[in-house]
This record gives structure tokens, sequence and C-alpha cells, in this order.
């Protein structure tokens, strides 16, 4: 009896219920202190313990990703993408609520005062119900963007690795390759038409070191496809004529058959990897990747990133029903978006190309990793209905570093194919992969050259400058200083005012010509 008594007096005397309160409301900023003041002391010491470890392992985490030369964003988001660390993240954070929760609970079990009275027991209970919602509502929400991100990625990065390539390595994704190519395609389907067109066709070649990207366009109503050789596609379409319809009808052709036309029917979509492999042979590139977004989807993805900012110099009619993108600086959402890259009234196929061009850049400009980490549920759910693509999930993290290096630090050009360098209905292709090379060989030239390189001017003197000049020397100067786009037009204006046109074999600045 004396001993019992003994052991009633050392127990910490338990608080009143506002107390008690108190303590188990503490034990969500720093858990463990209910259980200090009860003197279990190991329970809490561990406890503790252990919460500041974990506080202390994140915070290194971050430090040391703040550290990384892409950026805490861009790490991020590269990890965002990889399963290993979205279950990895997923699991620590459902453990952790529910070691939270468990806290919690057990404070107020071990302060409340007893013999309390039916409303004191209801407020504890309130109090402790939205003490454990802290908690438990950013972990449930964490956990669903989780699983809905790894869901995404699972439907859409679905894509195995390539048979001809080593195994993924992150420390060197390209396999020491100086630039990496992917087809960007737009797709156009809708109930009143047949098939799928891809009316959008362009090559983003892209620098792997700097980033820099050079998009050659190719226009939907290109003819005389060119296909590989030993091909069923060649068989079919032999040469000189070859193909008889356009390029943009490439696309429904396999579709219609792949089994006896695409050239690899066992991929996810032979159609579109047929397409990509198309161009590159006809560009003399090797395009490893395509990624295809169904145009009205499009809009889903504008809306998801809260629309994208673009200068619009002159009234573009839209629509079926007389809409009007009218000039000045605008946010355009998704449907505004759509038709800004999608009108040809007023215009044509050409000039729709130069906006395109123009809006995959306002687009990587402005879509940086913080939007895509802030929007990934809407994102997550346009991108399941509209994109498809076989770049596997391992080199999303590539991709996503080599996005924020061009947004940082790169630079966009464009080259057109089409007239009047290009003609259309009779295309030289082999004309076409020389302007192709050279595109991009004066695109890494010009990423070599040293800042303070002067910059190229016509040899020889100005007439002016020599004495006695002849007519046909002032004439010669003349044509000399006159623009490849002036020779060819015979036109006062030094360039195309329409940036789907474009003359000559340099890739051109897309800041240049985007307003």
């Amino acid at each position: 009896m004396a001993a019992e008594d003994e052991r009633r007096d050392k127990a910490p005397t338990r608080p009143s219920t506002g107390g008690a309160l108190l303590w188990t409301a503490a034990s969500l900023p720093l858990p463990g202190a209910a259980h200090l003041r009860m003197r279990r002391r190991l329970a809490g010491t561990v406890i503790l313990g252990a919460y500041l470890v974990g506080v202390s392992a994140l915070v290194l985490g971050l430090v040391w990703i703040g550290t990384h030369e892409a950026g805490t964003m861009t790490v991020l988001a590269g990890m965002a993408v990889q399963d290993r660390w979205l279950l990895g993240v997923m699991g620590a954070v459902f453990v952790v609520a529910v070691l939270w929760l468990t806290v919690i609970v057990h404070s107020w079990a071990i302060t409340r005062p007893e013999g309390a009275r039916f409303g004191q027991r209801l407020l504890g209970g309130v109090v402790v119900l939205l003490l454990c919602l802290t908690v438990g509502a950013p972990a449930a929400w964490a956990l669903h963007g989780g699983y809905t991100a790894y869901e995404t990625l699972g439907q859409v990065f679905d894509a195995p690795e390539r048979d001809d390539l080593p195994p993924h390595d992150a420390a060197d994704p390209w396999y020491g390759a100086d630039r990496v190519n992917v087809l960007l395609i737009g797709a156009d389907s809708a109930d009143n038409r047949y098939g799928v067109r891809t009316d959008t066709m362009m090559v983003a070649s892209l620098d792997t070191d700097t980033g820099d990207a050079v998009l050659v366009g190719l226009p939907r109503n290109l003819e005389n496809v060119r296909f590989p050789e030993g091909s069923a596609l060649a068989d079919r379409y032999p040469e000189p004529y070859g193909f008889d319809l356009l390029l943009n009808d490439v696309y429904q052709t396999v579709a219609e058959e792949p089994e006896e036309l695409a050239l690899n029917p066992i991929v996810a979509d032979p159609a579109a990897d047929t397409l990509k492999k198309v161009i590159g042979h006809n560009l003399g590139l090797e395009v490893e990747y395509y990624a295809m977004v169904d145009m009205m989807g499009f809009r889903d993805l504008i809306d998801a990133v809260g629309g994208v900012r673009v200068r619009i110099e002159e009234p573009i009619p839209y629509g079926v029903h007389g809409g009007v993108l009218e000039p000045g600086v605008r946010r355009l959402d998704g449907h505004e978006a759509l038709w800004y890259g999608r009108s040809r009234i007023g215009s044509d196929d050409y000039g729709r190309m130069g906006r395109q061009g123009c809006l995959v850049k306002y687009v990587a400009e402005q879509v940086d990793p913080t939007t895509v980490l802030t929007s990934y549920r809407r994102l997550a759910g346009a991108t399941k209905r509209t994109l498809t693509t076989d770049i596997p999930q391992s080199k999303v993290p590539a991709f996503i570093e080599l996005a924020d290096e061009l947004t940082d630090h790169g630079d966009m050009s464009a080259l057109q194919l089409s007239p009047p360098q290009v003609s259309t209905g009779n295309p030289d292709w082999d004309e076409i992969k020389e302007l192709v090379a050279e595109a991009i060989t004066v695109s890494e030239e010009e990423d070599d050259a040293p800042l303070d390189a002067p910059s190229a001017s016509p040899d020889g003197d100005r007439p002016e400058d020599v004495e006695d000049p002849t007519p046909e020397e002032w004439e010669e100067w003349e044509e000399d200083e006159r623009t490849e786009w002036q020779r060819y037009t015979g036109l006062a204006e030094p360039s195309p005012a329409d940036p789907g046109r474009q003359v000559g074999s340099e890739a051109t600045d897309l800041g240049s010509i985007c307003p």
C-alpha cells in the first residue's frame, strides 16, 4: 500500500481540459512535447528526436538540391516525373502522416483529465479531430497528387527504351550526341472529318549542351514524299513521283494499314512512328522521338498552365462566328491560342506556320518547372487526353533540364520549308537536306563564336569611297547590298513581313520575327 501511494505521488498531475488541449496542440509543431510533459521521457525523446532528424534531413536535401546547377525547381520537376521518386515520396508521406496522427491522438489520451464531463470530452474530440485534419488533409492532397502524376506518367510516357541504344545513363542521357531531334505533331481530327490530319509538323533540333533549338517547319502540303528504300511504303509509292498525296496524309495512310505499311508495326502508334522516320529520312536527320498533341486538346493544355501571353500586331480573324484576336499584348486562353496557331483567314498555310513557331517560343519561355509543379493536376488530366509520345520515362528529366536551359540561356530559331525557297508541289529533297544541314550548322557556329567576334560585312569598299566609280560598280554594289529576299522578289522590304515565309539557308531567330 505504501509503494502504491509512492508511485501515485511521483506520477505527474494531469492538466485541466484546457491545458490538455494546449499540450496536444503543441504536439502538432513539436511532436513528443506532451509525452515529455507527462514524464514519458523515453517515448518523448524518441518522438522528438526522430522529428528533428527528419526536419534536418529535409532541409539538407533542399540545400543540396539548391546547389544543383539546373536549379531547385528544375531538379524537383525532374524528380516528380520519375516513378522511383514518386513512390518513395508517397510512401514517406503516408508513414509520416500515420505516425504524426498517432502522436496527436496519444498526446490527448495521456493528458486529458480523468472523469471529464461529456461536454469537455466532446470539445476535446473536436479539437483533436481538427488537429488531425491539419496533418491529414495536406498528406491526402500530396498522396492524391503523387498518384495522379504516377498514373499520368504510366499512361503517357510508357514507351520502352530503344533497342538500338545502350541502357539509359542519367549522367549522359544523350549518349554523347551533340543534338537530339524531336518531331512535334499537331493532329487535327473531328467528327465531321475522316481520319487524322497532321497539319502541324515541325522538327525541334536541340543542342544538348546549350539548349539552343532550331525549329524546322514542314508545310502540310509538301508533295512527292520519299520513303526509306526497301520499305513497304517505297514499294507502293515508287519514285520518281512517290507519294501521290500530301505530307499530312502520311499518318492516316499508315494508320489505315499499319501491318502492311508501318516501318515498325509493333510500336504503340505505328503511324506516328513511321511519320517520324519518314520526315527524318527526307530531312537527312535522325529524328529520335515524336510528341503528338491533338489540336483541340491543345486548348486544354494551354488552359491548364493559365494561358499564354502574346503580342498581336495585326487583327487575326478566327472561327466560324467572326471572332477576332485584336492587336496588343494579350494573354490568350486555350481557345484563343488554338486559333492563333490555326487561323488562315487573310493569311495562308505559311503565315500559320510562322505563328505556330512563335507559339512554341512563347510557351517554352513562359511555362517553367514552377508552373508545371503548381499546375500538375490540370496538366495531368489534359496530358492524358491529348498527348502521345515515344519518349521513355527515363528521358523525361533530361528533357526538362534541356527545356530549362533553353528558357534561361538558349536561343530559338526557325527554318520554314516554304515558298519561295522550297517548291511544295515539286520539292527538291536533296536541296532541302542541304538547307536543314546548313541551318543547324549555322546555329552551332553561332554558339561557338566568341562574344566579341566582329560581325561580317560585305567585301570591298563602297563605291563612294572609290575614286570615279563606274556605273557597273555602283550596280554591282547595290546588288550585293540587297538582301536575298529583295534579290529574289524584287521588293523593297528587306525581309518577308510574314514570319511563315523566308528565303535563304539560315534559320531565322524567332526573337526577331515573333513580336
